[in-house]
C-alpha cells in the first residue's frame, strides 16, 4: 500500500520544480500555472470523503485498483498535453482527475493498513506509513529536477511503471474486501466538492480579481455556506457520505483541527521554498530539490519518534511538541531567508520539518483509531479531506500574500531608481506574476530605459522576493502556533481498540 500511494505524494511537489519549463513551452500565465499545481490538491480535498466512503461500500481493494488506474491514465494525458490555446484547460482538467484518482486510492490504501494492525501497534506502523510516504514527497523535487533535464513531460510519465508495479503488488497481497450494504450519498458528494472548490477559488483568485471584488467574496463566503448545507444534509441522511457523529468525540475534533493548521504549512512549503531557492538563491531545479531535502531529513526522523510517543503516551504530547518545534523552526527559517545563503538555513528547515513530522502521524493515527464501528475508510476520508483542503487554502492564501507583498516591494525598488509611478506599478505586476508563478528570474532583455533599470535592479528584486517570502514563512509559523492552542484541548486519553468490520467479499 505504501508503494501504491507513492505516486500521489510525489505528484504533490514534482510539478513546482518543472513549472518554469512548462510555462515556457506552453506559454501559460503564472496564475494559470498556479492552478495547475492547485487543481490536484483541490480535487484531493473535494473527493477524499467520497474515496473513503467508496472504500467502505465497494471494498478497499477494488477502490485501490480503480484509483490507481484513474491516476495513471490522467498522468499519461497530462504528459501528452498539446501546445496552443487548449494547453491550460487540458492540464488543469487532467491534474484534477489525477487528484480524483489519488482521492480514491489513498483512503482505501490506508484503510487496508489500519485494519491489519491492532490499536496498540498502529502508532509505529502508521508512523512508518506516513514517514515513508511523506518522505516520498521529497522525492518529487529531486525526481522532477532530474527528469526536467530530459523533458518536463516525463514528470507525469514516470507514474506509469510505478502504477504497474503497484497493481502487481496489490494483486499479490491478496487483500480481502470488506464491503457495506449501504447507499452512496451522491448529493453530499456534490455539495462538499462545490463548497470546497468555491472557497479555495475565492482565495486563489483574490490576487487577480482583487479583495474588493464581489466575485472574490461570493466564493469565500459561498463556499462555507455550501459546506454548512452539506452538514445539515448529512445529519438528515440515513447513510451519509460523512458520519458527523465522529466529531462529537472531542479528541477526534482536535486531531482534525491540528491536522488542518499543520497542513497549512506542510504542502505549501514545497512550492514556496522551491520557487524562493530558484529566484532569490539563483539555484537550479536540482539544487532547489536538495534545499527541500533538509526539511525532509527532519520530517522523516521525527515521524518515527512521533509514532513511538503515540504508542506510549498518546497523541497529545506529540502534537503539542510538534506544533512548538514547527512554529519555532518556521519562524527562525523566515528570519534567515534574507541572508540568501542556502548553507545557513538548513538547521531551521530541518527543525520545521521535524515539527511537522511529530504532528502528522500521531494526529492522523489517533483520529483513525476513533473510527465509528471501525469504518476506517470513512474516517480516513474525513481526515485526508481536512488535510488536503488545508493545503489548498494554504497555497491560495500564501500565494495572495506573496503576490501583494512582492508587488509593493518591487514598486518601491523601481521608484527609487527613477521609474515613474505608473510604469513602476505595471512593471512590478508583470515581474511578480512571472516570479511567483513559475520561478522565472531571467534577466530582462531590451534596450529601453525600463529594461536597463530592471537589469540593474535584479539583485534588489531577488532580495525583495526573499523579504516577501518571509511573510509567508512567518504565516506558517503562526498556523502551527494556532495548532498548538488546539492541541491543548485534546483530552489526552488514548483510543481503545475497535472491532474490525467483518469481511463480506
Amino acid at each position: 500500500m505504501m508503494f501504491a500511494v507513492a505516486m500521489t505524494f510525489i505528484d504533490q511537489t514534482i510539478v513546482s520544480i518543472a513549472a518554469p519549463d512548462i510555462v515556457s513551452e506552453l506559454g501559460l500565465s503564472s496564475s494559470g500555472m498556479q492552478w495547475v499545481v492547485n487543481a490536484y490538491l483541490l480535487a484531493l480535498a473535494a473527493f477524499f470523503a467520497l474515496g473513503g466512503r467508496l472504500a467502505d461500500l465497494w471494498g478497499p481493494r477494488r477502490v485501490v485498483v480503480a484509483g490507481t488506474l484513474v491516476f495513471v491514465i490522467s498522468s499519461v494525458l497530462c504528459g501528452c498535453v498539446p501546445t496552443g490555446d487548449a494547453a491550460l484547460t487540458w492540464l488543469i482538467v487532467f491534474r484534477a482527475t489525477q487528484g480524483l484518482g489519488a482521492a480514491l486510492l489513498f483512503p482505501a490504501a490506508l484503510a487496508v493498513v489500519v485494519a491489519v494492525f491492532p490499536v496498540e501497534r498502529r502508532g509505529r506502523a502508521l508512523a512508518l506509513f506516513f514517514g515513508v510516504t511523506g518522505a516520498l514527497t521529497a522525492l518529487g523535487p529531486l525526481l522532477g529536477g532530474w527528469l526536467t533535464d530530459w523533458t518536463w513531460r516525463a514528470i507525469f510519465w514516470v507514474n506509469v511503471p510505478v502504477a504497474v508495479v503497484a497493481l502487481i503488488l496489490t494483486a499479490l497481497a491478496r487483500i480481502s474486501d470488506r464491503r457495506r450494504d449501504e447507499t452512496l450519498d451522491v448529493r453530499g458528494a456534490l455539495l462538499i466538492a462545490v463548497g470546497m472548490g468555491a472557497s479555495v477559488l475565492g482565495f486563489q483568485q483574490a490576487s487577480v480579481w482583487g479583495w474588493d471584488s464581489a466575485a472574490t467574496w461570493a466564493c469565500i463566503a459561498g463556499g462555507p455556506a455550501v459546506l454548512y448545507a452539506f452538514c445539515r444534509l448529512e445529519l438528515r441522511t440515513r447513510h451519509p457520505l460523512v458520519n458527523l457523529a465522529v466529531f462529537r468525540d472531542r479528541a477526534f475534533a482536535v486531531d482534525a483541527l491540528v491536522l488542518f493548521f499543520a497542513m497549512l504549512a506542510f504542502v505549501p512549503v514545497f512550492f514556496f521554498a522551491s520557487v524562493y531557492a530558484q529566484v532569490s538563491l539563483s539555484a537550479s531545479p536540482n539544487q532547489a530539490a536538495l534545499y527541500l531535502l533538509y526539511f525532509f531529513i527532519g520530517f522523516a526522523l521525527a515521524s518515527q519518534w512521533g509514532g513511538r510517543i503515540l504508542d506510549r503516551r498518546g497523541a497529545r504530547p506529540a502534537m503539542k511538541t510538534g506544533c512548538v518545534v514547527g512554529a519555532v523552526g518556521f519562524a527562525l527559517w523566515a528570519g534567515k531567508l534574507t541572508d540568501l545563503s542556502m548553507h545557513d538555513q538548513w538547521p531551521y528547515a530541518a527543525l520545521a520539518g521535524a515539527g511537522i513530522g511529530l504532528i502528522l502521524a500521531p494526529a492522523s493515527t489517533d483520529a483513525v483509531n476513533r473510527a465509528i464501528d471501525a469504518s476506517y475508510g470513512e474516517v480516513t476520508g474525513i481526515t485526508q479531506t481536512v488535510r488536503n483542503y488545508a493545503a489548498s487554502v494554504g497555497l491560495a492564501v500564501y500565494g495572495t500574500m506573496l503576490t501583494h507583498t512582492m508587488t509593493d516591494r518591487v514598486v518601491d525598488t523601481l521608484e527609487t531608481r527613477g521609474v515613474p509611478s505608473g510604469t513602476a506599478h505595471s512593471v512590478a505586476q508583470d515581474v511578480t506574476q512571472a516570479i511567483t508563478g513559475n520561478a522565472d528570474a531571467r534577466t530582462p532583455t531590451g534596450t529601453g530605459p525600463v529594461a536597463t533599470t530592471m537589469r540593474d535592479a535584479m539583485s534588489a528584486i531577488r532580495m525583495d522576493f526573499a523579504e516577501a517570502n518571509q511573510w509567508v514563512f512567518y504565516g506558517m509559523a503562526v498556523a502551527l502556533a494556532v495548532g498548538f492552542l488546539c492541541a491543548l484541548r485534546h483530552p489526552g486519553d488514548r483510543a481503545t481498540a475497535t472491532t474490525p468490520e467483518t469481511p463480506q467479499g
